[in-house]
């Protein structure tokens, strides 16, 4: 039957999806590395025109202030603590020798580590709301025996022009297999202010470049008659970095006592059985340029530590600094993002413009974990109590 119902809806015109159904649908775009200010540099006609139409206002990243957890913790609900992803390395003590990293497939698409905490794709889909999502951090992975509808493999190689071509597809169908929320990522903005840093020629290029694709997003759905309840952010910010501001472990602790899970603004140091405490003493001493604890030490505020999948020891750099554990892979001179969440320069991108969204509204800096309540309030989906960000924190950006 499904397959009869998939045929005869290719089989319609083009132009009757529209006509089918007049329900909005919802579509979160990524774009990673996006700094809040960014916005303000001139050069994002598109982006800064559906700000000033919908609501807008600086997020507060998850602490790590990397990639994957902070994805996660905006369709989750959940702080990187409580959705196990915790960093973009981690090591879980369930599986001894074993390491999720952003280069390790094996280990990144392995429903293990994505299973702590439920992306709103499958709360969509479990209440028959149809879901498509493409290169989305965490969505290549099945939840239990449930994935979105459509979904795609990351693959970098695919431009972003390709990117939303794909999604304008998507919208393109009839009502039956046209997805009611959507998901699509973009990652040159990330790419270029990690290599030449937030304040340069081509990190403006590539702002430039994302935002006449978001162009392409609204105008291809307008074209298609499809109202678009959009809702844009980042995943954190980026801050300068140079040779000259770097802390090399190194020189304070030999490398065989300690594996180096992650490094950069912050590492995460798990000591080798055995040396505990030679490794405690190294680094859990005042340092110029960062700040070393034991997991179960670090402030409150940042609400990480409690998962086992975090080191032992975590050591945060001083903003703009960079934390090494013998030569780094890529030239620090450039950007990074790590950094405490409290650093302005880590706060990231938060638009929501569409018929389900306040016009005007200017929200006051908010937890990116209140993201995914949004979500759920554009596809009547209930609030999930036990996450961790609340409707009531982005209830301004809501059409009253």
């Amino acid at each position: 039957m499904r397959l009869i119902l998939l045929i005869a809806a290719l089989l319609l015109p083009v132009g009757l999806a529209a006509k089918e159904s007049g329900r909005p649908v919802t579509v979160l775009v990524g774009i990673d590395g996006f700094r809040a200010d960014y916005l303000d540099r001139g050069v994002t006609p598109r982006l800064s025109k559906l700000a000033a139409e919908g609501a807008t206002g600086p997020m507060r990243p998850s602490f790590p202030t990397k990639t994957f957890p902070n994805h996660y913790a905006l369709v989750t609900g959940k702080r990187p603590d409580r959705n196990g992803i915790t960093g973009n390395s981690m090591i879980d003590p369930r599986r001894p020798g074993v390491m999720f990293s952003l280069g390790n497939a094996t280990q990144a698409l392995d429903p293990f580590w994505w299973g702590e905490a439920e992306p709103v794709w499958i709360t969509a889909e479990r209440a028959g709301i149809r879901t498509a999502t493409m290169f989305w951090p965490g969505s290549e992975v099945a939840y239990g025996s449930t994935r979105p509808s459509d979904w795609l493999r990351y693959d970098q190689n695919v431009g972003n022009v390709q990117r939303v071509n794909t999604l304008i597809d998507w919208l393109r169908r009839p009502t039956v297999i046209r997805p009611a929320f959507a998901t699509i990522y973009f990652d040159t903005v990330d790419t270029a202010g990690h290599r030449f840093g937030p304040d340069s020629a081509e990190v403006n290029a590539a702002l430039a470049e994302v935002d006449a694709r978001v162009g392409d997003l609204v105008d291809g759905a307008a074209k298609l008659g499809v109202t678009l309840n959009l809702v844009i952010v980042a995943d954190h910010g980026m801050r300068a970095t140079d040779d000259a501001r770097v802390i090399q472990l190194d020189t304070l602790i030999d490398r065989p006592s300690y594996i180096a899970v992650e490094t950069g603004p912050y590492a995460a140091i798990e000591p080798v059985t055995g040396t505990d405490d030679r490794v405690a003493k190294a680094l859990l001493v005042p340092h110029e340029h960062m700040n070393c604890t034991r997991k179960e030490d670090l402030p409150e505020r940042l609400h990480w530590g409690t998962n086992p999948r975090v080191a032992a020891i975590i050591c945060i750099a001083e903003a703009g600094w960079t934390i090494l554990s013998g030569p780094p892979m890529y030239p620090v001179k450039g950007g990074a993002h790590g950094y405490d969440n409290a650093d302005s320069e880590m706060r990231a991108l938060f638009i929501a413009r569409g018929p389900a969204f306040a016009k005007g509204a200017r929200l006051a800096v908010f937890d990116n974990v209140a993201v995914a309540a949004l979500l759920r309030a554009a596809l009547g989906l209930p609030e999930d109590a036990d996450a961790d960000g609340k409707l009531a924190d982005v209830q301004e950006a809501l059409r009253r």
